[in-house]
């Protein structure tokens, strides 16, 4: 079987993170969009509320399921059985910033990292971006997946 993990703190999820998991549906048997949990990271939303906006998001996705996880995300993917990490790439610094874990991933966990070019009308759509919308009262809807009610 082949089963990736989509690993992120979704933090929100956007339309970006939807664009690259439902591009990647059939390129493997199983997805596992999993949010690692960082007790030293401050979350605008809590791991409930994410865990649920990813629910709602990929309810009609049978080869798509929802985790969350503490610790390494390669040793997630060991005990999930996945032998590849899933990510999206925006840009060259998105690139920059995976090449190095996915080398490491590689090397000394013999997870392999599969990197998908997000879609040119997602690119500009960040999480960050999203909280510093909403931080400040301003309409981020157009860049959430529709199911997503916050």
């Amino acid at each position: 079987m082949r089963r990736a993990v989509f690993p992120g703190s979704f933090d929100p999820i956007t339309l970006g993170h939807v664009d690259i998991v439902e591009r990647a549906i059939p390129l493997f048997d199983e997805i596992i969009v999993a949010i690692g949990v960082n007790a030293a990271k401050k979350n605008m939303w809590s791991l409930e509320e994410r865990l649920q906006m990813l629910e709602s998001t990929f309810q009609d996705q049978p080869k798509v399921k929802i985790a969350s996880y503490e610790g390494l995300t390669a040793d997630f993917c060991k005990k999930e059985g996945a032998e590849f990490l899933l990510r999206g790439l925006r840009n060259a610094t998105d690139f920059n910033y995976e090449q190095t874990i996915a080398q490491a991933n590689a090397k000394v966990n013999g997870v392999d990292s599969v990197f998908l070019i997000c879609s040119p009308e997602f690119s500009h759509i960040s999480s960050s971006i999203v909280r510093d919308i909403a931080r400040n009262g301003g309409d981020f809807s157009g860049l959430l997946p529709e199911t997503v009610n916050i």
